[in-house]
């Protein structure tokens, strides 16, 4: 019996992880990549440490338009499984709270382990080979067309190879300098497939205000709120990183997806952020009355000294109609009431979040509900696979993305492999 015949548009992550378990089970396997090289993104995750997955899996750390399909894929490869599967190829990791990473803290080091994998499998590696169209003949094969530009190869022209399966790994549009051009929407769309427009999501938002370039820099402890409309979207805690154009790091990236859908429906979005998040505004308020009473000679702008970064004290004193040179006892009750709801709710309006190659990753893709979470096979086209970040599904920070990848890489790869072959 002949090996099936695999092709896997996309050399990235999940496609790489689709290629080693779709050769595992037997499949003949060819990946076809428009870069010069596989696996370019995975060398800038986890600022070149590469985050590859988290122990703490739960359906609130991925978001879907279909929010019960991730979970039902990450039960089926879970973070153990992606570990144990690490270590077999050579690959040792390290918990840091939860969070794992190789132990050489190298990405560098994961995308040598996959390759050097693939290649003892015997799957084949075309680069700088650009899919233009994927179509399934009448006797069910499949067959792509597609042209060689710049790659290992050193081929050029256009050419068409049939073969029994497909499976989409081509990737978002987030980070297009890394080959993430969206083409894979493009390719799942002419097959029949809805496509929710996908939107940047891990990404900074550009906020409205004159205050932003004399913040850039300050970072602290904040709870911050998104609202779209009037309406609570979402929360999250951590380290706000303040630029020059508005609100960034961790817990930023982590509602960005919710500003961009609101955005996108021509939404007001404000971001509220607590810089005494461990305070009631009961307890701010008594707090510093207390410390205008201890130290009413002390000029305003030392009020926060040993509290807040002086930046974003001194902003937040203006924005309570203090002046800064004034002693501490000039402080009126009404300007004490206005600095508090400032500790406590200074807002943000947010004009727009970053670009795509800014992102990332993407929230919207492929709709979940054609795609049979078992295997990620098309529920419209039979030996057509979608996989990664082509699907509707975004996780947060610390490693989701990628357990996504591997997860739905995995199961695809196997189930391409272990499924009949065309006119069987």
């Amino acid at each position: 019996m002949m090996k099936k015949r695999i092709f896997i548009i996309g050399g990235g992550a999940s496609g790489m992880a689709a290629a080693f378990w779709a050769a595992r089970a037997g499949g003949d396997v060819t990946i076809f990549e428009h870069m010069d090289r596989v696996g370019k993104k995975l060398l800038s995750t986890g600022n070149g440490r590469c985050n590859l997955t988290n122990g703490y899996m739960a359906g609130q750390c991925f978001r879907s338009d279909n929010p019960d399909f991730p979970m039902k894929v990450i039960k089926k490869f879970g973070f153990q499984d992606t570990i144990k599967w690490f270590s077999q190829m050579g690959l040792e990791v390290k918990d840091r709270q939860g969070y794992y990473y190789p132990v050489s803290d190298q990405a560098s080091a994961v995308l040598d382990v996959l390759r050097m994998s693939l290649d003892e499998l015997g799957v084949k590696v075309i680069c700088g080979f650009s899919v233009t169209s994927v179509k399934k003949a009448a006797d069910g094969t499949w067959q792509i067309t597609g042209a060689y530009g710049k790659g290992e190869s050193g081929q050029t022209g256009q050419k068409t190879i049939k073969g029994d399966c497909v499976i989409l790994a081509a990737g978002s549009r987030a980070a297009p300098s890394t080959g993430s051009d969206g083409s894979g929407y493009e390719l799942a769309r002419s097959l029949g497939h809805r496509v929710i427009p996908p939107l940047p999501a891990l990404v900074q938002l550009r906020c409205q205000g004159n205050y932003y370039k004399q913040l850039a820099g300050v970072r602290t402890d904040a709870l911050l709120t998104l609202y779209a409309g009037d309406k609570e979207e979402a929360r999250e805690r951590g380290e706000l990183q303040l630029t020059d154009y508005g609100l960034s790091g961790i817990p930023v990236f982590q509602i960005s997806r919710y500003a961009s859908k609101a955005l996108d429906a021509q939404k007001r979005v404000v971001v509220k952020a607590d810089f005494f998040p461990d305070r009631t505004l009961e307890e701010t308020r008594r707090f510093l009355d207390s410390r205008k009473k201890r130290f009413p000679e002390r000029a305003c702008q030392d009020f926060f000294t040993g509290l807040l970064n002086k930046k974003l004290s001194l902003v937040l004193l203006k924005l309570s109609g203090i002046r800064p040179t004034e002693p501490c006892s000039a402080i009126t009750k009404g300007q004490m009431d206005s600095l508090c709801r400032q500790l406590k709710g200074y807002q943000a309006l947010v004009k727009s979040v970053n670009p795509f190659s800014n992102a990332q990753v993407c929230c919207g893709g492929v709709d979940t509900k054609e795609i049979n979470p078992d295997t990620l096979e098309s529920r419209i086209q039979k030996g057509l696979y979608i996989i990664g970040e082509l699907l509707d599904v975004d996780g947060i920070c610390g490693g989701y993305n990628l357990q996504w990848a591997w997860a739905t890489g995995s199961l695809a790869g196997t189930a391409a492999a272990m499924g009949k072959e065309a006119g069987e």
